[in-house]
């Protein structure tokens, strides 16, 4: 015989009767458990989940008031509000039954039952928790997907060899299903094309979710990426879905992904591999169907190498490698994407028929851009605000360092120039961390960050 899906409590201090609904439950349900004392009650709703309480309405000898079994109902609503609630009991008191299904109950039921009846009054009560389970699921992605669709919307600009070569591979990846790697330096617009893959992609219909994984502590991640239930941990006041669930049918990208410690990397691998995930407090396991799209700026093969990176979660994240190109390597692309920028902020600031002069474009052209596009898009916004006529010159690009595009060369490895750059930014700002992270168009929590992975 195929069981029902749905998991029974049983408390009632007589222990035949706990045997007698045990055996006949058993062959229609998943999980029977039964308890003789109340005082277990919450306990047990609290460690594992059920679908549906019976729950005896007197447990001391003598008492039938039903008190007992009202108050222990307000306990069970109180831990969980969506669970069903069968009363039952040997004495058919009319007001009993009403104050019971007043207070949240689902049925009532007396002793002695018949059983083809109970089995009917069980199962349209694990019936209707399913039923409110799902649709309060529906509720918590929606809220979820409408976090990620109203994320400002970002076009590919440029016209560059380099940036159509990047544009080829992905025309031809996103219609498989292929975990893809994107790397590069900040700001060169890996997001972008996370965004494209999956606007090409069999899943377009669905939602990308984006997780910048450099603002993620350590007592969030598992929160954030697989959602808890309520009461799970102290500010865990209602239950959230975390970003695998929401991203079911699309597309997950995990940007900043080499900024995961070794301890979390593991716990992601888990999720990836087993394409199932926990939410904290939880005991059930969910099925997790994404396209999975990761990027960072460091180089993780030789993370590998150093033992700062699993070489099995690479291995599970890189079937396919992008690399994009820095700003100072797209040539006219600047002038493009400057043009673009100007567009946008003279119409927000209301400074119509701004434009660049040629010596203006020249300096663009010749600045090596080490903050890449997010630099260049704050030094047009920067000079459109500041600007007093219709054409900017020159003097209205300010450029942290002008000269910069020799020396930028000269690094060994991106995470000397990234070093390099946070260092000039905070004396730029006399020490203010919030205002350095703001000219690096990174969050300060992401700054912190930066300090961790360097040692500094």
């Amino acid at each position: 015989m195929q069981t029902a899906k749905g998991n029974i409590l049983i408390i009632d201090d007589n222990k035949s009767i706990l045997s007698t609904l045990e055996i006949l439950l058993s062959q229609e349900f998943q999980k029977v458990t039964t308890l003789s004392n109340p005082n277990q009650l919450v306990a047990e709703l609290q460690k594992n989940e059920y679908n549906l309480v019976i729950l005896d309405m007197n447990f001391k000898s003598g008492v039938n008031s039903g008190n007992e079994g009202l108050y222990w109902l307000e306990r069970i609503k109180e831990s969980n509000p969506e669970i069903s609630v069968v009363m039952i009991t040997a004495y058919g008191d009319i007001d009993i039954a009403v104050k019971a299904l007043k207070s949240g109950a689902s049925d009532f039921i007396l002793k002695p039952w018949d059983n083809e009846k109970l089995l009917a009054t069980i199962k349209l009560g694990v019936q209707l928790n399913l039923s409110k389970r799902e649709i309060g699921h529906l509720k918590e992605r929606e809220a979820g997907l409408k976090k990620e669709m109203n994320r400002e919307q970002r076009f590919i600009i440029g016209s560059s060899p380099q940036l159509m070569a990047v544009l080829n591979m992905v025309r031809k990846i996103a219609k498989t299903e292929a975990n893809i790697l994107i790397t590069g330096e900040n700001g060169t617009g890996k997001e972008l094309i996370a965004q494209e893959i999956h606007r090409l992609s069999g899943r377009s219909k669905e939602v990308i979710v984006t997780v910048d994984m450099g603002s993620l502590s350590e007592s969030l991640f598992e929160s954030e990426l697989f959602g808890h239930i309520k009461g799970s941990f102290t500010d865990a006041h209602e239950n959230r879905k975390g970003k695998f669930e929401i991203a079911d049918k699309g597309t997950l990208f995990l940007d900043e992904i080499g900024n995961l410690s070794i301890h979390l990397q593991s716990k992601l691998l888990a999720a990836i591999e087993n394409r199932k995930i926990t939410p904290v407090g939880s005991n059930q396991l969910i099925p997790s169907d994404i396209r999975l799209v990761c990027a960072t700026n460091r180089d993780l093969e030789n993370m590998v190498a150093t033992g700062l990176f699993r070489e099995d979660l690479l291995y599970r994240i890189n079937t396919i490698h992008i690399e994009l190109p820095p700003l100072r390597e797209r040539g006219s692309d600047i002038t493009i994407l400057a043009d673009f920028f100007l567009k946008k902020y003279s119409w927000k600031y209301n400074k119509p028929d701004l434009k660049i002069n040629p010596k203006a474009n020249e300096k663009l052209l010749k600045y090596s851009w080490p903050g890449n596009i997010r630099e260049l898009q704050h030094t047009i916004e920067k000079a459109v605000i500041l600007s007093e006529t219709s054409v900017l010159i020159p003097e209205d690009l300010y450029l942290k360092n002008p000269n910069h595009v020799e020396n930028s060369k000269s690094f060994s490895t991106i995470e000397e120039m990234e070093i390099q750059m946070i260092r000039h930014t905070i004396e730029k700002n006399n020490g203010n961390l919030t205002a350095a992270a703001e000219k690096l168009g990174i969050t300060r929590q992401t700054l912190y960050n930066r300090f961790k992975k360097y040692g500094k």
